[in-house]
Formats: structure tokens, sequence, C-alpha cells
């Protein structure tokens, strides 16, 4: 295939047109890719097609919208390597443009999540794109490509997945862009993404000035090392304790927590807002005794992303789950409470955090085993790729035993991935002082009910940030420095990057893009970010900038976003387990 760089040009077709056909053209796609010596395009792949009339509704990152749009993909190399790495991108109407590019991510091992991210910035008047990174195609995720043959990383692929697949991206997107639409003004630059596309957001503000303009980062995976291993914490408790649960008495225990919890914030609405009040006054004791029944099903999974489990069925193992009836036991309850305390080693210091009370338990999920009619381990297939495929090396999509395998075991597995993975998947420099510097905002969100990585961990990340830049400032000053380009937002009930089934009428900040795009472009920062109850009969919530929490007064009909240190101490972890600073 003939490689070569073609010269950017701002043409005056584009200026007068006024219909898509106009633009949306193979010849134009081609005269508009950016002339850079480090990306040799490729001509004879470029597609251009126009779509009219498209309607998204009922997402959780976009509101419902109709729309036409330009979809063209590419693909381009590197000088001096034989590489090919194909992009696609949705770009609108000439006359809806405003000068906006969106660069976006992906979820578990996918560096990109399809075209379902794409409208989030078609509605916004941004051209908007993803990257295959290099693997192949839109549809191979990077753990199909990470290893050459056992034993043997593909670097490439690795630094690909980490951040340079995102940056090419950005810096290829924003040129194209402007010259599609033959615009000499500024195109503002906008990321946003969740889970793995939370980590790509942070991995691109954490080594780039000019990274974005405005970066939405939802309930990212940052702390590879940590994180992936921590999916495992739940099975070696019930190892450990030798107690396999069967999954109605764990739901028991998590509706009793809902019910409990839920006035907490001082409105009875079947969602916990205060997740801190919870641990603090519920009394996990109480649900001993309860009654539980549950149906025969189907056996499913209800994570997303890095919280999905692919199930494994061994040693008779059953892919529907029968009918269950019991009462809750004190050995169940002495698990939760050990799963919610988080991993710590045999001296009892502390490795890592789990997920806040009234999360569901996925990472405890049990097998029913046909032959012996009981419940079993089932180990968790996200941290048990990750220690054979990426800490072992060996091409394989879980671990087949956890035999000899500890707590101290989980914290040297932790140890070893973060070593081996800190300078691209750990995603942890709390130093932002060149992106601050360059002006960038960034909104960052997390569900409080999140069951795939832990709230605490964006807390604990904000924290760091917060003491490495503003180290000699009193606490309340050093949350105005940061509210003034950096805010955290808790979501009340929310699960990992989507609406919590247990909590239905829970909000998302489902528009949280047109607030970005004010608080870059006009200057108005969100003092509370909007959010939307999608399958809820309570359509609008504010929420509160940490470290802030929800308090509702007036018979639950007025929001005070209060400063409650109580709450705030447990949020805060001595990661005491490591000899180096766990950011």
């Amino acid at each position: 295939m003939r490689v070569s760089t073609l010269a950017t040009s701002a043409t005056a077709a584009v200026a007068q047109a006024t219909s898509l056909n106009q633009v949306c053209t193979v010849s134009h796609v081609r005269d508009s890719l950016p002339e850079n010596g480090t990306y040799l395009f490729y001509p004879s792949t470029v597609t251009a097609n126009a779509v009219y009339n498209t309607t998204v509704s009922g997402q959780t990152f976009f509101p419902d919208a109709t729309f036409d749009y330009c979809n063209i993909t590419f693909a381009y190399g590197h000088a001096g390597k034989d590489d090919r790495v194909l992009q696609e991108y949705w770009l609108p109407s000439p006359s809806k443009f405003k000068n906006r590019w969106m660069s976006t991510g992906g979820g578990g091992f996918a560096i990109n999540s399809g075209s379902n991210s794409l409208p989030g910035g078609i509605i916004y008047g941004a051209a908007a794109g993803i990257t295959d990174g290099g693997f192949g195609d839109f549809s191979t995720n990077y753990d199909a490509v990470s290893l050459y043959a056992n034993g043997t990383l593909n670097y490439d692929a690795l630094y690909s997945f980490g951040y340079r697949g995102i940056r090419e991206l950005t810096i290829i997107g924003r040129e194209f862009t402007a010259s599609f639409f033959g615009t000499g003004e500024k195109v503002y630059t906008y990321y946003q993404g969740c889970s793995e596309g939370g980590r790509d957001g942070w991995s691109q503000v954490q080594r780039f000035s000019d990274a974005f303009d405005g970066a939405i980062i939802g309930a990212p995976a940052i702390r590879y090392g940590q994180q992936q291993v921590n999916h495992l914490f739940a099975n070696v408790v019930e190892k450990t304790l030798d107690y396999y649960p069967p999954p109605c008495e764990l739901q028991k225990i998590v509706n009793e927590t809902i019910t409990f919890c839920d006035p907490l914030d001082g409105k009875t609405d079947g969602v916990i807002a205060r997740s801190d009040l919870c641990q603090i006054h519920f009394n996990l004791n109480s649900t001993i005794g309860k009654s539980y029944h549950c149906d025969a099903t189907e056996a499913t999974s209800l994570g997303f992303g890095f919280g999905s489990k692919r199930k494994r069925q061994m040693g008779g193992g059953s892919s529907t789950e029968p009918e269950q009836n019991g009462t809750v036991s004190a050995q169940a309850v002495k698990l939760v409470r050990t799963i919610l305390n988080g991993l710590h080693d045999s001296e009892g210091r502390r490795a890592y955090i789990n997920y806040q009370i009234g999360a569901s338990f996925e990472d405890a999920s049990t097998t029913y085993n046909i032959n012996t009619s009981q419940w079993g381990l089932d180990i968790a297939s996200t941290g048990g790729e990750w220690v054979a495929r990426f800490i072992n090396l060996v091409e394989a999509s879980n671990l087949d035993t956890l035999t000899n395998v500890t707590y101290d075991t989980l914290k040297e597995w932790m140890i070893e991935g973060w070593y081996m993975y800190e300078d691209v998947l750990q995603t942890t420099n709390p130093d932002l002082s060149a992106f601050h510097s360059g002006g960038g905002k960034i909104l960052t969100f997390h569900g409080e009910q999140d069951d795939s990585i832990p709230t605490g961990s964006s807390v604990h990340f904000y924290e760091s940030v917060r003491n490495t830049m503003y180290p000699g400032q009193a606490y309340n000053h050093s949350v105005a420095a940061m509210n003034d380009w950096y805010r955290l937002y808790i979501v009340p009930g929310a699960a990992h990057c989507s609406i919590n089934s247990l909590q239905s009428n829970g909000p998302w900040p489902q528009t949280t893009m047109a607030q970005m795009i004010d608080w870059v472009e006009n200057g108005n920062a969100p003092r509370t970010l909007n959010a939307t109850a999608i399958s809820g009969d309570m359509a609008n919530w504010q929420l509160c900038s940490w470290p802030l929490r929800p308090m509702y007064t007036n018979n639950g009909t007025k929001l005070e976003c209060e400063y409650d240190q109580a709450s705030i101490d447990t949020w805060i972890y001595d990661f005491n387990a490591y000899k180096l600073p766990l950011y």
C-alpha cells in the first residue's frame, strides 16, 4: 500500500458548505489529513459516509438527541515502523460544528467503546473519535495482543494501551477537525470516558500539559496493581473463612443495608447518598436471621467493564442458579464484614480498600455444583486474568486455582503488578502542575455503590493531588484552590459507570459535557453537578463537590452540601502495607 503524508488544506468548499454531503467525501477527508512526519497516512484506507436522522435515547453519558453526522475511518502508521492504526471519527454537519473535538476511551481491556460514546460529542457540536490502538481492528482488546508468546510482553501494544493510543487520537483528531471544517479558530479539546476510559483520561492529564481543555473522568481504573488483584480479595476471604454463600444471602444483606441507610441523608428515596454515615451507623449483625428467598434463574453477571465476571464452570458447576431459601447466617455477616474492611496483610496493615457499603458483592459470586448441591468458589476472572496474563505472563484468561493463596499473596501480587507497570498502567502521578498551568479543567465522578472500582479510589487520588500540589495550605484553602480546576463528585446510589438496578431512583450525571463546556468556554464553574434519575421517578438531582456531602432538610426537599469531618474521615486511608507511598 502506498504511503503518503498529505498537506493540510482549509478549503473554500467547507466554508461555503450548507449540507453534510458536500464535505463528507473521501477526497475531502484525504485532503484534510494533517501533515506530520511522525504519522504516515494510508490514503486508500479512507472511508466517508454521511448518516442522517440518527436518534439516541436512554443513555447515561449524553441526553436524548437526533442528529446527522459524517462517519469516517482511516489508517496510519509511524515513520520507521511497519504498523497500522485505525481511527474512526463522527463529525457534525458544518452548520452544527462549534469548534470542538472530543477524544474517548474504552472499558475493561478495550481501548475504545465502539461508537457508543461518540454521540456525546456530536450532540455538543464536537467531532469525536476512537482508536483501535494498532491492535488489528476496533473490536480487538488489549489482552488479546498483550503477549507475543508466553513470557514475552508486546511492549508496543502495552504503551499504546497505556497512553500513546489516546494521545495520538487527540493530536490527529483535533488537527484533522480544524482542517476538515476549514477553521482558523481554536478547536477546544475535550475528553469523556469511564472505567478504563477514566484511566485513559488520567493517562493524558498526568503526562501532557496540552492534553485537553476539559477532561471528564468517571470511575477511573487507576492503580492497576492494586485494583485488578483486589477483584480476587472476596474469593480469598471465602476460601479463608471456608464459607461460600448463596448469592441470595448476600443480596439480602445488601437490601437490608439499603433499607437502613437510605434515609440517613434526610430523604427516603431508595438511594444511599451517604455511605459514610451508613458505615458509621449500620450494624451488620442486625441482618442475622433475616429470611431470604430467590427464584431459580439463569446465572448472570451484573458488572460492567472491570466488574464483569466471565463465569467459568468447573466440577459440575451449573449455568443456572436454583431456588434459594434460608436466613442470613453469622458466617455470611462475618464474610461481608471482612470484605468491607478491605485487604490487610497478616500483620494487620492495609493493602487496599473495598467498595462502599451498600454495593453489590459481584466479586464474591459463587457457583452452584449440581452434583453436590453446594455453593463453591468462582474465581473472579477480572483478577485471575490479570495475575495469569500480566504478572505471570501466561496466555490464560483466568487462574485455575487459589490453593495456597493468602492475604499476603494478594499483597505481593499487588506490589509486583504495581512495579511492573508503574510507568504505564498504574496512572497515579499526583503532580498535575503542567496540566493545571496549561489551563485545563477536570470533572471527575464516581458511583457511590460502584462494585468494580472502589469509590474511595477516586477520593484517595484527589487527596493525593491536593496534598502534593498544595502541601503548605490549610485543608479548606487547598480544596478551594483545587476547585478552581479539578472537582470530584460522588454519585448517590450509582454502580460502575452506570445507574444501579438495586437503587433505581439514583441519579447519573448525564449532561456533564454541557457543564464542562460552560466552565471551559464561559468560565462558569459547576458548584454542583447536574444529574438525572434515568430509570427512576426523581428527575432532577444536584451532586455535591467533594469533600462536601449531601444532607436534605425541610422534609427532604432542600439539599445542603455539608462539611462533616466524621464522614470525611471514613474516606481517608493509610496504606501502611507498603514501603512506598500509594497515591
